[in-house]
């Protein structure tokens, strides 16, 4: 007999590992995605009372699906919903048990309905990453407001307007189809690769990365690419995510201190997710295109196949950026990058050069990695008094701790 806190334990990797599952087959149900995650939560605590006493059931997830569904269709539940949604419980609760093998067979289809849903359009971009983090990874309302450094009751009030929003803009609980499909799944990628690069580069605070909030977006990356196994987008999004993360034993010092891509360890970099991204990416270039995540995962590739920053093939870079500003036109981001490549090749003058282009460039007025940038290619041509200025500027300008002091100890260093 298993005790009370083995119980507990599995209910609590149970809801990590199954709440999307269940979340997804009651919204496929009730079309309502606000009222599946309260079924799913009910059905959780009847878990909680239960199986202390039953036992663990053999298909935990085929039991919570069961219990959630007789929830839905007791008089409570049955007085808030429209005639229809009842008829259509009525309908698909006949049985008294789920058939395990039947719920596997469209499970896979309801949670890609339900990543669809999330990541809808009508919804602000921190709406999306904020409902996907509770209704797809299964985090609590305080951990995704400790992840985001923000407060819990905003965060609690951002999910709660996003299942409004869903439901009044009468959102259809369905994976779209032909050009719908692509202007969705582009959505979808947003909020994956926004959720990763929290993670991987936090924005605010004290933490320099977050390898949570990076392991659940290549959780979420890696279940897509098996649902959408044909579109190239997915598999280059997750061979870029795989990629970067394999830098993640390498990127802080003893310290704490944030080290720089060329002046990592690379012996410290994890090759099992580097032999994992190499592999997404070619089943990405197998299928044909190329759009944005599929050319910055060959430029993350590049990188990755380099033993050491001098070996990096330099050249190949700079056309890479050249063809993703093709796909990213008019990105500053991109020109940035492009301009700090061309100055591996071509020396520190010309790349300057190109930043001094991007000087006034509205979206890079806040961005702190402008100055950054400048300072590091200032201090290769001698001339340290400006490079220490701009490094003083992007200090100001970064959120986070991590960066603030690694571009002040920079600066100090120069000017010693």
């Amino acid at each position: 007999m298993a005790t009370s806190d083995t119980v507990a334990a599995t209910i609590r990797a149970v809801w990590k590992l199954e709440s999307a599952k269940l979340i997804a087959v009651l919204a496929r149900i009730t079309r309502d995605v606000g009222l599946a995650e309260e079924l799913a939560q009910d059905a959780l605590v009847a878990a909680l009372e239960r199986w202390p006493r039953d036992g663990i059931p053999d298909s935990p997830i085929a039991w919570l699906v069961t219990v959630a569904k007789r929830r839905a269709i007791n008089a409570t539940v049955r007085e808030r919903m429209l005639d229809r949604k009842h008829e259509e419980l009525g309908r698909d609760a006949g049985a008294s048990e789920i058939d395990v093998d039947a719920l596997d067979d469209h499970i896979g289809d309801d949670l890609l309905r339900l990543i669809f849903v999330a990541c809808h359009p009508t919804l602000s971009p921190e709406a999306r990453v904020a409902l996907t983090l509770r209704l797809l990874g299964g985090l609590t309302t305080e951990e995704i407001a400790r992840a985001f450094l923000a407060q819990e009751p905003a965060i609690a009030q951002r999910i709660v307007r996003a299942k409004r929003a869903l439901a009044e803009a009468g959102v259809e609980f369905e994976v779209p189809r032909g050009a719908d499909l692509e202007a969705r799944l582009s959505s979808v990628l947003e909020v994956i690769y926004l959720v990763f690069n929290e993670g991987y580069a936090a924005n605010a605070g004290d933490d320099a990365i977050r390898p949570a909030l990076c392991e659940e977006a290549l959780r979420l990356g890696r279940v897509l690419a098996g649902l959408v196994p044909g579109e190239p987008e997915v598999h280059g999004l997750v061979a870029l995510m795989e990629l970067h993360a394999s830098r993640t034993p390498a990127r802080l010092d003893p310290a704490g201190n944030v080290v720089l891509l060329l002046d990592q360890n690379r012996a410290r970099w994890d090759q099992l997710l580097i032999r994992r991204g190499l592999a997404a990416l070619g089943r990405a270039e197998a299928l044909g295109s190329r759009g944005r995540y599929v050319v910055q995962a060959a430029i993350s590739a590049c990188h990755a196949r380099a033993h050491a920053a001098a070996d990096t093939d330099w050249a190949r870079i700079v056309a890479l950026y050249g063809e993703l500003a093709q796909v990213m036109p008019n990105n500053p981001v991109v020109e940035l990058n492009r301009a700090m490549a061309i100055a591996m090749v071509d020396g520190p003058a010309a790349g300057l050069s190109r930043l001094d282009a991007l000087a006034d460039a509205p979206a890079l007025r806040g961005y702190h990695w402008l100055p950054a940038a400048r300072a590091d290619l200032l201090a290769k041509l001698g001339r340290t008094s400006e490079a220490c200025d701009q490094l003083e500027r992007a200090a100001a300008l970064a959120g986070s701790e991590a960066d603030r002091a690694r571009l002040l100890a920079r600066a100090a260093e120069l000017r010693a």
